[in-house]
Parts: C-alpha cells; sequence; structure tokens
C-alpha cells in the first residue's frame, strides 16, 4: 500500500459527518415531536370528515313516510365502531333532517342558514374561543335520497397508512430544507473554519522543514495551534531535544578521542624523528603523519560542526601559499614535487579562512596519498575563485566520482586513509555556498577543483 493511500481530507470526512449527524438529529427530533404529538393526541385535529361523508351518502334513503333514513351498511356500522363520539347531521332541500350522535349544540342551531352554500369548513376563532372545539364539514351531496348537505366532525384516529403518510410528508417537508440548508452551510464553513484552524500547522510544518542537524536547538513553535494538535508538536520538540542532545554527546565523544590521539602521536613522531634516515624511517613518518591527519580530520568535523564566525573576505592565493608552504616537506619526503601557481595575485571570497585552509589540505593530503608517488602536484588557483589540485596519478574512475565524497569511503578496500577528507572538503564549500568536482588531470591524474563565489566588488 502506497503512503498517500492512508491520506484523507479531514475538511471532507468532517463536513461528511457533520451533515450525516445533523440529519440524524434533525430527523430524530422531527420524529419524537410527531410521536409525542401522536402519542397525546393532538394529531387527532388531522380529520377524516370526507370518508364520513361518503359513508354516510352511500348510506342515506328515505323510508316509507318519505323522510331521511339511513342503511346499515357494512361501511357504516364499520365507522360506527371506529368512531365512538361520531356525529353527522343531514339535510335536503325540503327541510327534513337526519341527525345521528351528539351534534355540537353551535352546529345544531344552524338550520336551513347554509341551505345556498355547496361545502364549507366551520370552526372558532383560536384566540377568543377554547381552542379543543371541534371544526365542522359541511358539504352538498348526491344520495339515493336526493341532493342533501351533510355536516360532520370526528376526531377519530386516522388509518395507519394515512397516518405514516402524513408523518412521512411531514418530517420531509419539515427536515428536508433545513438539512439542505444546514448541508450548505456545513460545506462552506467546515473548510473555513478548519482552515483557520490548522494554520498554526502549516507553519509549524514550515518550521520543520527549515530545520537542518546542524542546527541545535531548533524547536517548533505552539502558538496558534488547537489544543488536540499541541500534545504532536510537544512530542516533535521532545524528540528534536534528544536528538540534540545524543548529537552533543557524539561530538563530545569524538572531540575528546582526537584530543586523546594527538599527544601520543606527537611523542610518536619526536621517537621516529630519532631513528636514522633510510626507506623504513620514512614509511614510518608516511603512517604517523596519516594518523594525525585523522585526528585533525575529526576536530575538523567539530570545528566545522561549531562554526558560527562571521564571513570575510578571504584571498584564496594566500590560503594556497599557507597550505603548500605546511605540506611541502610531507609531499617531497613522498616523493612529489609541488607546485603552485595563481591566474592573479589576489582572489578573493567570502568565508572562513580557517575551513578553507582545512579543505586545501585535505585536497593535497588526498592528491599525496593517492598520487601514486610521482610526478608533480600542482596548486592552482583560478581567476573565478577556483582552486584545483591535480596530480598524475592514476586518476578516479567516473562512477566513483560521486561516492568519494561520502564518509568513510574508501576506494580500494585496503586503503589507508580513514574516508573522512573528501566529505569534509565537501561540507565547507557547501557551507560556502560552493562545491567541489572531479576532473581529469591534463597527465592522466586526478583534478579535485573547489569553486566557490567570488567576494563582492568593493565600491
Amino acid at each position: 500500500m502506497s503512503e498517500q493511500a492512508d491520506h484523507y481530507c479531514l475538511r471532507s470526512q468532517l463536513s461528511w459527518r457533520l451533515v450525516a449527524l445533523q440529519a440524524v438529529l434533525l430527523t430524530g427530533l422531527v420524529l419524537t415531536v410527531l410521536g409525542a404529538l401522536w402519542a397525546s393526541g393532538f394529531l387527532l385535529v388531522n380529520r377524516d370528515e370526507e370518508r364520513v361523508i361518503d359513508v354516510v351518502q352511500s348510506a342515506i334513503m328515505r323510508n316509507a313516510q318519505g323522510e331521511l333514513a339511513l342503511h346499515p351498511t357494512d361501511d357504516l356500522n364499520k365507522l360506527r365502531a371506529e368512531i365512538p363520539d361520531l356525529w353527522f347531521a343531514v339535510r335536503d332541500r325540503e327541510g327534513h333532517t337526519l341527525f345521528e350522535g351528539e351534534v355540537p349544540p353551535d352546529f345544531a342551531r344552524i338550520g336551513n342558514a347554509l341551505d345556498h352554500i355547496s361545502q364549507a369548513r366551520l370552526g372558532y376563532q383560536m384566540l377568543e374561543d377554547s381552542p379543543g372545539k371541534p371544526a365542522a364539514r359541511l358539504k352538498r351531496v348526491n344520495s339515493d335520497a336526493g341532493n342533501v348537505q351533510i355536516m360532520t366532525a370526528t376526531q377519530g384516529r386516522m388509518t395507519g397508512t394515512k397516518a405514516l403518510l402524513v408523518m412521512t410528508l411531514t418530517c420531509l417537508g419539515s427536515t428536508l430544507p433545513g438539512l439542505l440548508l444546514m448541508a450548505c452551510a456545513t460545506f462552506i464553513a467546515t473548510p473555513m473554519v478548519v482552515r483557520r484552524a490548522f494554520a498554526g500547522i502549516d507553519s509549524a510544518a514550515h518550521e520543520a522543514r527549515r530545520i537542518d542537524f546542524r542546527q541545535r536547538g531548533s524547536r517548533l513553535s505552539a502558538d496558534h495551534l488547537p489544543l488536540e494538535v499541541a500534545p504532536l508538536v510537544t512530542a516533535v520538540n521532545d524528540a528534536l531535544k534528544r536528538l540534540d542532545d545524543g548529537y552533543s554527546r557524539h561530538q563530545r565523544f569524538v572531540a575528546d578521542a582526537a584530543h586523546e590521539l594527538r599527544t601520543p602521536i606527537a611523542i610518536l613522531n619526536t621517537r621516529l624523528e630519532s631513528l636514522p634516515a633510510g626507506p623504513e624511517k620514512t614509511r614510518l613518518l608516511e603512517d604517523s603523519a596519516r594518523l594525525a591527519t585523522l585526528a585533525e580530520q575529526l576536530l575538523d568535523i567539530q570545528r566545522f560542526d561549531q562554526c558560527r564566525n562571521p564571513f570575510g573576505r578571504v584571498d584564496l592565493v594566500a590560503v594556497a601559499r599557507t597550505v603548500a608552504a605546511d605540506l611541502a616537506p610531507l609531499a617531497i619526503a613522498a616523493g612529489y614535487e609541488l607546485s603552485l601557481d595563481a591566474a592573479t595575485d589576489r582572489v578573493e571570497t567570502s568565508g572562513d579562512r580557517a575551513a578553507l585552509e582545512r579543505a586545501l589540505t585535505n585536497l593535497v593530503q588526498n592528491a599525496i596519498q593517492h598520487g601514486g608517488r610521482r610526478g608533480t602536484i600542482t596548486i592552482h588557483v583560478g581567476s573565478a575563485a577556483t582552486i584545483d589540485v591535480t596530480d598524475e596519478g592514476d586518476g578516479i574512475p567516473w562512477d566513483q566520482r560521486t561516492r568519494i565524497f561520502d564518509p568513510f569511503y574508501r576506494l580500494a578496500p585496503l586503503d589507508r586513509g580513514a574516508g573522512l577528507g573528501l566529505n569534509m572538503v565537501r561540507e565547507i564549500a557547501r557551507l560556502h555556498g560552493g562545491h567541489v568536482s572531479v576532473l581529469d588531470g591534463p597527465k592522466g591524474g586526478a583534478c579535485f577543483r573547489l569553486t566557490l563565489p567570488p567576494a563582492p566588488c568593493v565600491a
């Protein structure tokens, strides 16, 4: 599974889950209200007068005396059983009337006042009269007894199907518009809220991307972060502190080890100098020099990591002369000639002179070690702030030219070098905004070119 397969959009998930929660809560609220109204009988105001009128219309007839009467149909009997308080009044155009049930006095006194009305709903003023008084439905229909006017009011319960339909339509009518409105508001507001709440996380991520392993003490800011995310930033800061502590212990160990090595190496050199001249003495002096170089490189690592000196103008020609003077005896003892030339008398860059001297020293020492103990090692300072160190050895294979700058990498397994010098050169070049590269020498050897940015011109 790919790494990105585990990622998800918090804004999208939060929006959909909020909408789902709103839908459940709103639907539950409406159903609860409707259920309470149904249980309390309040929904009985939803009358089914049309059914009563239809049943009475089918059952109305005239008896032998021509008076209005009811035929006991199955629907009428069923209606009487379902609605204990059923009442209705029937009146024809001749003034004959038929009553069943307890007709409210207010409706019984209407008489023939509404004979010219075909249908109507009669009710009360809710603010002045009791809201418990039932309204009535009046409708003129044709029946077996002729054209009659039927008035009724029923508070019987609706059928299950009709009640379910009414409740469903009520839920949809009341919840759907509100849900759509809340969903739109959620999809608009949630990304804005999340983006605003997580603005601090973007800042913390930007700070984390700028952390370099050499910058001890770097911490992520916990300002303007949600409380839910603050523990993560705190944990990251604690991890950074542990890394700083471990790196500091490692640095102290390297520095202490290098310092401890310098004293016995100095004693060894003193004793070697007292030996009679000969090939064996030269070999031992070279081995001792490599030990001293390793100790210095370990100290260089510490000094380089702690290098916080402000850059100044550095004359590369002067740097090259100093390094050539220091390493000339070693190069001559190893069988080389050491040559120094410069394109101009002064070539300046902006940097740390001590660090640049260490970088050039490592390049020359590398040439002494791998130059085949023959020919000339040339130091050339170019006018474009470059320094070339060229030997006449076997050169560097193409497939090795990038790896030789890795720490502790050696061209040959039995190479007695420490593998730290070229890595140090690359890091110092990067510190100064430059780079180091490997070229072919004019006589088949290797040419290491240290390229640095020229110093800005002084007005």
